[in-house]
């Protein structure tokens, strides 16, 4: 928070020294319980989530100190495929681009394991890469708990000392044979991400219904993620941030 309001106060004093607001690492899950058809609603979800104006809002409300973004997939300890590398999200031009990327990615073979503590290694390899923003955030999706690799509770651990949040986007899995189970599922899921994966003071766990609510569940997120840290008529961050 201190960092955060020393890097506004010089922001203010200087609007052409270019900062960084946030980096926001999104990572997906595509192990063995997702099939194409799920793999396309969750590329697609998050490319209309970005195209969401309340979503578009709050990534250029600070122009001048800019979101950046990545994006990566994983599965098995092996699997982790970087689909967006680091971007500032300076204006409509750039974020269009993202979200077109999105829409066009193509799957690939991914192991069927779930390795969910390797996702989060992952993911803060990459916020560390940006060391210079005010926030970092990594923001993992998942319709299942860790069945390979490191547990979660084994890399929270190692990650509660750094300044990154961890944040998670559970989905249920869709009815099987007429029964629909859903909801008991992402209450234990969510539960499981809460006690093991989230990290930092302010994480949260958003639910989708299924993987047809993941836009909208993405659009939730992602405005909870993105309300802090934005200067209001040159007044200090609307929320927490991390040193």
């Amino acid at each position: 928070m201190i960092r955060a309001l020393v890097l506004l106060a010089a922001l203010a004093a200087n609007p052409a020294v270019a900062q960084c607001r946030q980096a926001l690492a999104l990572g997906l899950d595509v192990s063995g319980s997702v099939d194409a058809r799920e793999y396309r609603l969750q590329l697609d979800g998050l490319a209309g989530a970005l195209r969401h104006p309340d979503v578009r809002a709050a990534l250029l409300a600070m122009p001048q100190a800019p979101v950046r973004l990545a994006v990566f997939e994983w599965s098995g300890p092996a699997y982790q495929r970087l689909l967006l590398d680091w971007q500032a999200i300076t204006d409509t031009n750039s974020l269009d681009t993202l979200a077109a990327r999105l829409t066009f990615t193509a799957r690939r073979p991914a192991p069927p394991g779930t390795a969910l503590g390797t996702a989060m290694e992952f993911g803060a390899a990459l916020l560390e890469t940006q060391d210079d923003c005010w926030k970092r955030t990594l923001d993992l999706s998942g319709d299942g708990q860790r069945n390979v690799g490191p547990h979660p509770r084994e890399v929270q651990r190692r990650l509660a000392s750094r300044p990154i949040t961890v944040n998670g986007l559970v989905i249920g899995a869709d009815p099987t044979h007429g029964t629909d189970r859903r909801q008991a599922g992402i209450a234990r899921l969510s539960a499981y991400y809460r006690a093991w994966v989230l990290t930092g003071p302010d994480a949260f766990v958003e639910t989708a219904l299924g993987f047809e609510d993941y836009e909208a569940a993405m659009i939730r997120k992602l405005k909870r993620e993105l309300q802090g840290l934005v200067v209001s008529h040159g007044g200090p961050p609307a929320g927490p941030g991390h040193p």
